[in-house]
């Protein structure tokens, strides 16, 4: 018999996270601090409740899925928050971006209830959440997540247990210093060709069959052409992600020298006012430095 699900945050990842839960036969409770998300869903299935702490009492396993710590550390311990129905049998899965301090922080916090927790981050966007090919990076115990893992298998594609808690996000500030430096370093080509006289169009064309092939060029590539900034994933959570991870490299005193310039890149998207754009919006920062616009022929 499967498990009641929960699930608390429904913006442009979590909507599609419940339908694909949904369309998997789990029976899905639901919070949103936005009524109208809430109502979204529950058309498709799902069953409307009025509080995290509602969720927590309808459901065996409940998934977060919030912008940042504050908001995580809200839903489980605020005033309506989870914690006063946790116990025995129930099940956190944390599956926001957030703090890897603080994630294990909340786990003992969580297992001091008598529930068990997973932090499960996730990469993919927008696009990755939709089709159910999320790559989920999870860590706790080995076997809450063998317990857990068919549901996560809903979710992702690839779905790896990495440690402990605070493990998931670990690998997650690994993977968004990758992405955000890999996303700059496609603006700042793509400006350089262009203001070299090459058609954009066919810069794409040629690094999307060579080593330099990457998701952000599979992803965004044709968008970037087409000067589409809808987004997948903001700049403002991009930004929020590299402060995640250069507060795990400032407590472990590793070195991060890219990171570090990549950050500045971004910071200025968020004081040019486009941090709600796509984070492949990075490109304008070298456009206005080489007064050149990157779009398709």
């Amino acid at each position: 018999m499967k498990p009641v699900l929960g699930f608390i945050g429904l913006g442009i990842m979590g909507k599609p996270m419940v339908r694909n839960l949904l369309n998997a036969g789990y029976q899905v409770h639901v919070y949103s601090i936005i009524d109208s998300d809430i109502a979204e869903v529950a058309q498709d299935g799902a069953t409307g409740q009025g509080s995290s702490l509602d969720v927590a009492k309808a459901a065996d396993v409940i998934i977060t899925m919030v912008p940042n710590t504050p908001q995580v550390e809200e839903v489980l311990f605020g005033e309506t928050g989870m914690a006063a129905a946790l116990g025995e049998g129930k099940v956190v899965i944390d599956m926001s971006t957030i703090s890897s301090l603080a994630t294990r922080e909340f786990a003992k916090s969580i297992k001091a209830l008598g529930a068990q927790v997973l932090d499960a981050p996730v990469s993919g966007g927008d696009k990755g959440a939709k089709g159910g090919t999320l790559s989920i990076m999870v860590g706790g115990d080995a076997h809450v997540f063998e317990q857990c893992k068919p549901i996560l298998d809903v979710l992702g594609s690839r779905v790896t247990h990495v440690g402990d808690n605070g493990a998931g996000q670990v690998v997650k500030s690994c993977n968004q210093v990758l992405a955000a430096a890999t996303m700059a370093a496609l603006g700042e080509s793509l400006v350089m060709g262009a203001k070299a006289g090459v058609n954009p169009a066919k810069i794409v064309e040629v690094l999307s069959a060579g080593y330099a092939r990457c998701g952000a060029l599979d992803i965004r590539g044709s968008l970037l052409l087409e000067r589409n900034f809808d987004p997948g994933f903001m700049t403002r959570l991009q930004y929020k992600d590299l402060n995640l991870a250069m507060e795990l490299a400032t407590g472990i005193d590793a070195p991060m020298p890219v990171a570090s310039l990549v950050r500045e890149l971004y910071k200025t998207c968020i004081a040019q006012g486009l941090g709600n754009e796509d984070h492949s919006n990075v490109i304008k920062v070298f456009e206005n430095m080489a007064g050149i616009e990157v779009k398709g022929c």
